[in-house]
């Protein structure tokens, strides 16, 4: 007995060990691979270059951030640099620094004052902003330097674009300053930087600052002087002009300071100020919060196709924030193509290899993405599907407009990115004169709704009646007119009545003036509501005899059934709870509702359960 029990569970043990190696076997069997969307086909055959990034995260954090660029904009404007301020910084030791540094510039760098009071305010209240502002500079200065070289321009003058947009290329001031170096409108036109729908080059960091450069040097053959350079800079030379003619001649910059606008009195000194802190600000115990990697490496190439940044971003993985901040002209997050310009696209190098292996497969999503977008407020005529042989469906893009409530944190550009509209639209559809958007306010948002519809393929013309169609047109064989000897149909087939929907028209008129009920129309027209559209065909009519001439068979047709037509005897009919018009008629063949409307004397085509109807034939 022992020895059956342990061969039994020997068999069992064996035969669990089997159905496992099944069960794995089939798994492997049936294992399906899951669906992949076109993008991630596409991604799937890219060729990878493995090349570490070289753009720091917390560096592109940076760079998005504006509150700097408001921060420092409201203190230019609103210190008052005859206030001493308590920091502690000798006032001997900060005259040798400044002197110091006057011997290796070309700006007169002299202490007064003045100058103590604001340096001295920056390193109080804004020491973390100048650790923030000296690792954006790792980026930008190389920049800003190489071009100021070219002009033979001071490289000092860096120091300035820290001054007016914090280094922040999408700072925009309240009078439509924009970039890095804050150019108004007409300025930057008239130094060769392209502004249009699509582009806006003071926003361009090589671009802006060559032009900047080029600005400097013509205001230096002016003045002669770079302190007034720089005050010609934020408020005109023309009102430096002034100041010096208000100050008897004079012509250095704190001998007319008080004579120029509020806020350039305080522009010159924040500028020296700056680069005061720059070069001591290991003395002061300021830290720049350096990326990672301190040398970001960056490419250009040329563009072919337009494509929008959120393309590039599915494809190389790159965030659009970056490619803001890498592309920071294009103003409507797309590289456009013109034929006669080229244009460039800026990105870390690793995605720049990615970019050029895999560069027809690129534009072959961007060509596939293109058609697949409907051109907007596309407007189709709607047609009621009757024959499906004869139809054929289009798709067509209709406005939606919804409403974004303003979260904290927010700003125009993520709220358009999330919507993938532009800026400029949220701004038109709200009459934002800013990019500010205040907390809790409701944006209205305007996008694109893709319907379906159905429409026929060979619209017949003969259809459409150009005035009210009289009684007799509206059911073929209401009347046969027999004085003109006409030929009765060899063969008479049912079909249904159409009407296309005029000018004026709704449902209830329309089912009055065919006899038919509203509820008839919805169910042969697949209607869920009473709404109807213009130019829309409907059936009106179903199942009626209709005409057709066949002169082989005309005259035995006449010959044999123009007596049954004529000499049926009377019926009589009760309504049913029910009934319609468009029903009694089929009980009874070769009556149409105009018939059993003329032999009863009924005008509106309602009919009510227990009435009496005559049917004549």
């Amino acid at each position: 007995m022992n020895i059956k029990n342990t061969t039994l569970s020997l068999l069992l043990l064996l035969s669990m060990h089997l159905f496992s190696q099944e069960v794995v076997g089939n798994k492997d069997i049936i294992k399906i691979e899951p669906k992949l969307s076109y993008l991630d086909s596409i991604k799937k055959t890219f060729v990878k270059d493995e090349m570490a990034s070289c753009v720091d995260s917390l560096w592109m954090k940076e760079l998005t951030n504006l509150d700097l660029y408001k921060n420092i904009t409201d203190d230019i404007k609103n210190i008052n640099i005859d206030e001493k301020v308590d920091y502690e910084l000798p006032t001997e030791l900060l005259k040798e620094r400044l002197a110091a540094m006057d011997s290796k510039s070309p700006f007169n760098i002299e202490y007064n004052q003045g100058l103590e009071n604001i340096i001295k305010s920056f390193l109080k209240y804004r020491k973390k902003s100048f650790e923030r502002l000296m690792g954006i500079s790792e980026y930008y200065f190389p920049l800003f330097e190489e071009a100021l070289a070219k002009q033979n321009v001071p490289l000092e003058i860096k120091y300035l674009a820290v001054v007016e947009s914090a280094l922040n290329p999408k700072a925009v001031s309240r009078v439509g300053a924009t970039g890095l170096w804050q150019f108004m409108y007409q300025t930057g036109k008239q130094y060769g930087l392209k502004i249009d729908s699509y582009i806006d080059e003071r926003s361009d960091a090589l671009k802006a600052s060559e032009s900047a450069a080029q600005y400097m040097s013509n205001m230096y053959k002016i003045f002669g002087d770079w302190d007034l350079v720089l005050a010609s800079y934020n408020s005109g030379p023309g009102n430096v002009s002034k100041a010096i003619r208000r100050s008897g001649g004079q012509q250095n910059y704190w001998n007319i300071r008080k004579n120029l606008p509020k806020e350039t009195q305080g522009y010159v000194p924040a500028f020296l100020a700056t680069m005061y802190i720059y070069e001591y600000h290991t003395a002061h115990g300021i830290k720049p919060d350096r990326a990672i990697i301190k040398h970001f490496a960056t490419d250009t190439i040329l563009i072919k196709k337009q494509m929008s940044f959120k393309q590039i971003s599915d494809l190389l993985d790159v965030p659009v924030a970056q490619l803001q901040l890498l592309n920071p002209s294009y103003k409507l997050n797309v590289i456009p193509f013109y034929h006669d310009e080229n244009h460039f696209l800026r990105l870390p190098q690793d995605k720049i290899a990615v970019f050029v292996s895999n560069e027809d497969r690129i534009y072959a999503y961007a060509e596939h993405e293109l058609s697949l977008r409907e051109k907007p407020f596309q407007i189709v005529k709607a047609i009621v599907v009757r024959d499906p042989m004869n139809y054929t469906t289009e798709r067509i893009t209709l406005p939606k407009t919804k409403y974004y409530k303003v979260k904290r944190g927010d700003n125009l550009s993520e709220i358009a990115d999330k919507y993938d509209v532009a800026i400029s639209d949220i701004k038109k559809w709200n009459k934002l004169r800013s990019n500010a958007v205040p907390y809790g306010k409701s944006l209205k948002i305007i996008s694109e709704q893709s319907v379906v519809r159905t429409v026929r393929k060979e619209p017949k013309m003969e259809t459409v009646p150009s005035e009210p169609i009289a009684e007799s047109q509206r059911v073929a064989t209401s009347e046969v007119k027999v004085n003109k000897e006409e030929e009765f149909p060899s063969n008479p087939e049912r079909k249904d009545i159409e009407y296309m929907v005029q000018k004026g028209d709704n449902l209830g008129n329309i089912a009055k003036k065919f006899g038919a009920t509203l509820t008839d129309l919805q169910q042969w027209n697949s209607l869920s509501d009473h709404n109807i559209a213009l130019g829309a065909t409907l059936i009106v009519a179903k199942n009626e005899i209709m005409i057709t001439t066949d002169k082989a068979a005309s005259s035995s047709f006449k010959k044999k059934n123009i007596a049954s037509v004529s000499k049926k005897e009377a019926a009589e009919y009760y309504v049913k709870k029910g009934d319609s018009l468009f029903s009694i008629a089929q009980k009874y063949p070769g009556v149409t509702i105009s018939d059993i409307k003329k032999w009863n004397d009924i005008r509106d085509g309602h009919i009510k359960p227990g009435m009496k109807l005559k049917i004549n034939g």
